[in-house]
């Protein structure tokens, strides 16, 4: 990733390094990566091995994020995260969340960008509420919920929320909520903007969103 940020940024001199001397300063540095396991492989169900997004708005994951202000008082985001294009498109954070400010985050969403096909979640209360239910079926919106105690079949929510676990949770103490929604809001547009995937050929979300059209997808290197 280092690597990558540096050869997008025309005008820093590091620009044509390799990605060798990266490494070697890195390690000098006494910089490191958390060690990863080995992921255990699951069965998943007919209906999440079947279920892939193939263009932007297909499927929309949806999921939450705990955390908590300076005082110890709950701090519960909301994420909705387009799989195809790995854009985060909300981030809502307040000391709750019911189904019916869940509804709201995604009519304003759907205002926007038009409904998903999908809304993949989990089985959570607000997820299952009728509040929910009904908005999806006016939306003509199908509702795609994964087997209790089954994260892994919430991929992409998953994923997106171990990353900003990482880097923006555990790695920003928060005085009070209007701080917290600031500071996430920010991370959320870098994360868009300014982070490469190399799931998406080394663009980031937003660029290769605005390169995709209806009959092709951008050509990924």
């Amino acid at each position: 990733m280092a690597y990558r940020l540096l050869r997008r940024d025309a005008t820093n001199p590091w620009t044509r390094v390799n990605h060798k001397r990266v490494q070697r300063l890195w390690r000098e540095e006494g910089l490191r990566r958390p060690v990863r396991t080995r992921k255990r492989r699951r069965t998943r169900t007919e209906d999440s091995q079947r279920l892939r997004a193939v263009h932007p708005n297909h499927v929309w994951a949806i999921d939450f994020q705990f955390d908590s202000t300076h005082d110890g008082r709950q701090l519960k985001s909301l994420h909705v995260v387009d799989e195809h294009t790995r854009e985060a498109l909300a981030m809502r954070v307040g000391r709750s969340c019911t189904a019916d400010q869940v509804v709201e985050v995604i009519s304003a969403l759907v205002a926007i960008r038009g409904a998903p096909v999908h809304l993949r979640m989990d089985n959570g209360p607000e997820m299952i509420a009728w509040a929910l239910r009904d908005y999806c079926r006016l939306a003509g919106t199908r509702t795609t919920y994964i087997e209790p105690g089954s994260p892994w079949e919430n991929p992409f929510a998953e994923s997106f929320n171990s990353r900003d676990r990482d880097e923006l949770f555990n790695a920003e103490e928060f005085a009070t909520l209007h701080e917290a929604q600031v500071i996430t809001e920010a991370w959320r547009i870098e994360y868009n903007t300014y982070r490469p995937h190399s799931s998406l050929g080394d663009l980031t979300p937003a660029e290769y969103a605005a390169t995709w059209t209806g009959n092709t997808q951008p050509a990924l290197s």
